[in-house]
């Protein structure tokens, strides 16, 4: 089948290399029953808010120095740094017995995750610009995206099948060490062009360029500094940042409470009644997971075609905010309601929405970052992102506790629609992507 004529990139071996990184990336079996072990060993929705706001929080502090370091140092080591500590992380976690312990894994774990966030997507798009392929960020960056979604859906099906097999939910961790470290591997193979534009030119003993690349650490880190300053002078800038970034700090601070709405749905199910709760709710649980990522993989995918239906991404931007944290208020509402299978298809149009426009709102932001510290500036939009989640995650804890998990989110949603209104990008033109 032909490609279609926007889509003219080359699927060479580093694209098979990108789609190969998140495909092993998400295979985190860990993902579909992480709130779902947090409640099985005691805890209440507050101290599971507390666990996610812990994790976000250390993010949001290591973020931009991880981004600094990945521009200034160069992004592979940054990236081989992370998953050293996602490792680390599973181990702690599949050992971990108090909260405490369950706090301290969560810290390591987001030391990977901000030495990870913002790095892998620079070198993405640094790698199409050395290839003159630019313009197809939204295109290039949505089918790497949709291979993640593609793990996600395998990665469901395996640790569901683990759960039902050993009747715990913890031996998914000692499982995830597997993709995390052939993904470990294959990072240790990328090309030296992709550490960045500056860390690239230093290597190559160039010390004339105009980036200053042949400098000191000390000069590669002020001139990163400089450059991620000047991205970060206009307004619009921090607008466009904040709009994008409110989504996706609201999907990640929300996802995993589909968890045990699906896990309660299992329970009314008349089906495999011979089987231990655990083992029906992982059966349910694992499918929905496993149809729902191939949703999110189509949606990913087919980011660059849904952009080109309007003129500027901030319409579409707009669009999908409200509607996304919309379909979460609706499935709050019927959550609270005791209307089960409903809310948890409108759940999913949450995950939809985050994986139609992410490519559209990382392409978006991209196009008025300064490149030569894009690294640090893509950190510091998933900074945002985890401010977002932060807060959300706490407000959504204390909400779950008090009024239901269901009402919960709807009064946490309520909230975000509200905050989407003032956030609202304005519909001007805007580079392609």
């Amino acid at each position: 089948m032909p490609k279609p004529a926007t889509e003219r990139f080359e699927r060479d071996l580093q694209y098979y290399k990108f789609c190969a990184y998140g495909f092993l990336k998400d295979l985190r079996f860990f993902d579909p029953f992480m709130v779902l072990m947090f409640l099985d060993k005691g805890l209440s929705y507050v101290q599971i808010g507390g666990l996610y706001a812990v994790r976000e929080v250390l993010i949001n502090v290591m973020e931009i120095p991880s981004g600094v370091m990945a521009d200034a140092l160069g992004r592979r080591r940054t990236m081989i740094a992370s998953f050293l500590a996602y490792i680390a992380s599973f181990m702690v976690f599949y050992l971990a017995r108090g909260y405490a312990v369950l706090i301290a894994a969560m810290a390591v774990f987001a030391f990977g995750d901000a030495f990870r966030t913002g790095t892998h997507k620079a070198m993405i798009f640094d790698y199409l610009k050395l290839k003159g392929w630019a313009d197809q960020k939204t295109h290039y960056y949505g089918h790497t995206r949709s291979w993640s979604q593609r793990g996600a859906a395998l990665s469901s099906l395996i640790a569901a099948a683990l759960v039902i097999w050993r009747g715990e939910y913890r031996i998914v961790f000692l499982f995830t060490l597997i993709p995390y470290v052939l993904d470990l591997f294959l990072m240790m193979s990328y090309p030296a062009a992709l550490d960045g534009p500056r860390r690239a030119a230093r290597l190559a003993g160039d010390s004339t360029g105009a980036s200053g690349a042949g400098g000191s650490v000390a000069d590669e880190f002020k001139q990163v500094m400089r450059a991620f300053g000047s991205s970060f002078k206009d307004l619009f800038v921090l607008r466009a940042i904040s709009n994008q970034a409110l989504y996706t700090g609201y999907y990640k601070a929300t996802k995993d409470y589909l968890q045990p709405l699906l896990a309660g749905l299992a329970l009314g199910l008349p089906v495999f009644l011979s089987w231990g709760e655990r083992e029906r709710a992982a059966l349910v649980v694992g499918l929905a997971y496993f149809c729902l990522y191939l949703a999110t993989s189509y949606a990913s995918r087919s980011a660059g075609r849904f952009s080109e239906r309007f003129d500027s991404l901030a319409r579409p931007l707009n669009l999908t905010l409200l509607i996304g944290v919309g379909l979460g208020l609706a499935s709050g509402l019927s959550y609270g309601l005791g209307a089960l299978a409903p809310a948890a298809l409108l759940y999913v149009g949450i995950y939809v929405i985050e994986n139609l426009r992410k490519p559209m709102g990382i392409a978006y932001v991209t196009e008025l970052m300064n490149q030569d510290a894009l690294a640090t500036a893509l950190s510091a939009e998933s900074q945002a992102e985890t401010l977002f989640a932060a807060v959300i995650a706490m407000g959504l804890g204390f909400a779950a506790d008090r009024l239901g998990p269901g009402l919960g989110l709807a009064a946490c949603s309520a909230a975000c629609l509200a905050l989407a209104a003032l956030l609202r990008l304005p519909e001007r033109p805007a580079a392609a992507a």
